[in-house]
């Protein structure tokens, strides 16, 4: 048990106050709540986590000394096993191949049955997000340096090519029906991509409206990309045809993440202070701030599991850093170590 004296447990409340302060400001009253909080502990950091919806499986990588791919069930939260000795970012699965893939150096591809690893695939750059386009059963492999995509199939793990997307790629969707749309992180665009020939047709240009862009989702009917940025903390509406701008709404924090829901017709954001914003599709030309709900303090990322609406996102405690510690770039939020086996997995619903 630790044992801290008054002026301690003082300042380090304080900080956890000051932390917290703004998911708590955000909150409003609409139709989502937290329906659970799944505490599976564990050492490492983590970044992006995915929901194999035909699978019902959760993958979520840890990072660090003890690296490995995380695997939930995705109904119940239990573990369900893991891939070991991977220090990846984010996880993708084919269900028609049962073929996994890991944005790790090499990239790992893994059976999603048995979680065995199949093969390793070498590839250039800093794996970072991925996606995977069933349009062509191809894995867009998103790094933050030169070549900033590298496609594989999902049949054998071949490489089909690279893509020079023009800036470092954060977040990729698919319209399923041959195109692809990344948002370049630090050009302030979204980079639109021919699925058939790896081309990039066209750079949709948000700089006027924000910077940093690093969440992206597509109510891919109605041909509309959410665009969520962190300076300042907006989510900028397109068109997905011509990247014309339908309209600007706020974020209640620093996004890492988007998502939309085309039966609910919800798009989401998620933030590292610990708020989820929901924004409502009231048409292809009408939109509105649903709700601003409080999750947990760095629950950045999240998924969407498209059997149950329901938003999966990852969290966990942190101790304060220490004095003076300047905000990270990008607006990010300064912390200290993790507090060991918080590590956490959060499930939102109505």
């Amino acid at each position: 048990m630790r044992r801290f004296c008054l002026p301690v447990v003082l300042a380090v409340g304080i900080a956890m106050l000051a932390s917290l302060g703004m998911a708590q400001q955000a909150s409003t009253t609409g139709p989502y709540k937290l329906l659970k909080t799944a505490k599976v502990g564990g050492d490492g950091g983590f970044d992006y986590v995915y929901a194999d919806v035909a699978g019902r499986r959760l993958y979520v990588p840890r990072s660090g000394p003890t690296a490995r791919i995380t695997v939930f069930d995705l109904d119940t939260l239990e573990p369900k096993g893991e891939v070991p000795n991977i220090n990846g970012h984010g996880a993708v699965v084919d269900p028609k191949t049962n073929h996994g893939f890991i944005t790790s150096n090499p990239v790992v591809m893994f059976d999603s049955k048995t979680l065995a690893v199949i093969k390793t695939i070498t590839v250039q750059g800093n794996p970072d997000g991925i996606l995977f386009d069933p349009f062509n059963e191809h894995v867009y492999d998103l790094s933050h340096a030169a070549p900033y995509a590298t496609v594989i199939d999902t049949k054998d793990g071949s490489i089909v090519g690279t893509i020079d997307l023009g800036g470092a790629p954060e977040q990729a969707v698919t319209d399923g029906k041959g195109h692809v749309y990344v948002d370049i992180e630090d050009k302030g665009n979204v980079a639109v991509v021919d699925a058939k020939t790896l081309a990039v047709t066209a750079h949709y240009d948000v700089s006027g409206k924000a910077g940093t862009c690093a969440g992206l989702a597509i109510d891919a009917k109605n041909r509309v990309l959410f665009v969520a940025c962190r300076e300042p903390h907006v989510m900028v509406i397109l068109n997905a045809d011509d990247g014309n701008v339908i309209t600007t709404l706020p974020l209640a924090g620093v996004t890492d993440g988007a998502v939309f829901n085309p039966a609910t017709m919800e798009a989401f954001s998620s933030h590292a202070e610990g708020t989820l914003t929901v924004i409502k599709e009231k048409s292809p030309t009408s939109f509105e701030v649903e709700e601003n709900l409080t999750t947990m303090p760095s629950a950045k990322t999240l998924t969407l599991d498209t059997k149950t609406n329901r938003i999966l996102l990852i969290a966990a405690m942190f101790d304060p850093p220490p004095p003076g510690t300047p905000p990270l770039s990008n607006g990010r939020i300064a912390r200290g170590p993790m507090v060991p086996g918080s590590f956490s997995i959060l499930m939102v619903g109505k």
